[in-house]
């Protein structure tokens, strides 16, 4: 990608030319140096059994975006190398994808606990930006708990975080999308996978998962119980902790999110912090490579974690409003922020039928996916980033 990110605020003709440019992947140019800020795990990391959600929330307060309309949809001013956060008009330059698509789809983010302010927070955000309003009262948003009723969990400050940031991606993406936000009694893997067949039965067309626990011998079963959906485009976080396998990105049917650095010059690189900090990926030590995944290019004689990926960096990150014990604007990063972001390009081009992981492997001929560093396959960054939404 070239330039891009270095946005100023003018017409929406201009913008449209603005995406086209910032869409074009321009190995050649270094990234500029970013600000770093401070991070904290949104969740407490997971005991065996369980899982963390995988948001990154930034510890230094943020200004409060620009306004926008969605008449004149333009982005936030900014100059290369600043760290301010990513509005909904740079991620869809960032990727090629149309900003108004009407499409009939329901995305679906499964999560722990029950934000109480997670309609009033998603209007906030969607009213600032010029986005479409997504209520429950105009049946574009709907909250259920795991049995698909509406006696909610236990609230968590660091859930309704993860949250916030999961219905706000797939506000930014997919701004015609309905949001069914299924809320699981615990961060159980049991609790939080009878959340998504509940997400299926209530209709939804894609599934964001932005959690991950370890990886384990049951991993076949637990795959085959919940995350095994043909026709639902299913995405799952890879992981925040560096080069490692999470479970449910590595189930063979669950479209594995991996991250990236979107640098505001327009490059993009791999999210690879440290050893301890980036996105995660690698061999899966249980499950079976699906026969779509070419182990010439990934080097495992089991599943590949991961298939593709976007923005995860929180020092590339993005704008979140939260309001539950939180600060209201704020700057969010972690691989919890590309799940949702694929899933909703996967509701972009009109849903799925079949194995949703299998399609960018098949398309990715195509140059309907960016190479993320110029590389063909990665472990953390997968086959690459959305270059539009041929791919999905």
């Amino acid at each position: 990608m070239t330039t891009g990110l270095a946005f100023v605020l003018i017409t929406i003709v201009f913008f449209a030319a603005s995406a086209t440019n910032f869409g074009t992947q321009a190995s050649a140019q270094s990234p500029k140096p970013m600000k770093a800020k401070a991070f904290k795990h949104a969740c407490t990391q997971a005991k065996a059994g369980y899982a963390a959600c995988r948001a990154l929330q930034s510890t230094t307060s943020v200004a409060t975006p620009a306004s926008q309309t969605q008449a004149g949809v333009t982005p936030n001013a900014q100059a290369p190398g600043a760290s301010a956060p990513y509005s909904p008009a740079n991620l869809a330059a960032a990727y090629k994808l149309p900003t108004s698509a009407n499409v009939a789809q329901t995305v679906a983010i499964v999560d722990a606990y029950d934000d109480p302010n997670a309609e009033s927070d998603l209007a906030t955000y969607r009213s600032h930006f010029g986005l479409p309003a997504c209520t429950s009262s105009n049946g574009c948003f709907r909250k259920v708990n795991q049995s698909g009723g509406t006696s909610y969990p236990a609230a968590n400050s660091g859930w309704a975080g993860e949250i916030s940031l999961d219905v706000d991606m797939v506000s930014a993406i997919c701004n015609h999308c309905k949001i069914l936000l299924v809320e699981a009694n615990s961060s159980s893997l049991s609790d939080l996978g009878t959340a998504v067949n509940t997400a299926v039965s209530l209709g939804a067309n894609e599934i964001s998962n932005s959690y991950g626990g370890s990886q384990s011998s049951s991993d076949t079963s637990s795959c085959n119980a919940y995350y095994n959906h043909p026709g639902v485009a299913v995405t799952a976080s890879s992981g925040d902790g560096g080069p490692a396998v999470e479970s449910p990105a590595d189930c063979p049917h669950v479209v594995a999110v991996g991250g990236t650095s979107l640098n505001s010059n327009g490059s993009e690189t791999a999210w690879n912090t440290s050893s301890t900090e980036g996105a995660g990926g690698g061999c899966s030590s249980y499950i079976t490579r699906p026969g779509w995944e070419n182990n010439t290019l990934t080097g495992c004689a089991q599943r590949a974690v991961a298939d593709v990926s976007a923005v995860a960096d929180p020092n590339t990150g993005v704008y979140v409003y939260d309001s539950y014990q939180s600060g209201g604007w704020l700057q969010y990063g972690g691989t919890s922020a590309s799940s949702p972001i694929i899933a909703s390009v996967y509701a972009l081009a009109g849903g799925v039928s079949g194995d949703a992981a299998s399609i960018p492997w098949n398309k990715r001929a195509n140059g309907c996916l960016f190479s993320v560093g110029g590389k063909s396959y990665a472990y953390q960054t997968g086959l690459g980033s959305p270059n539009g939404t041929g791919c999905f």
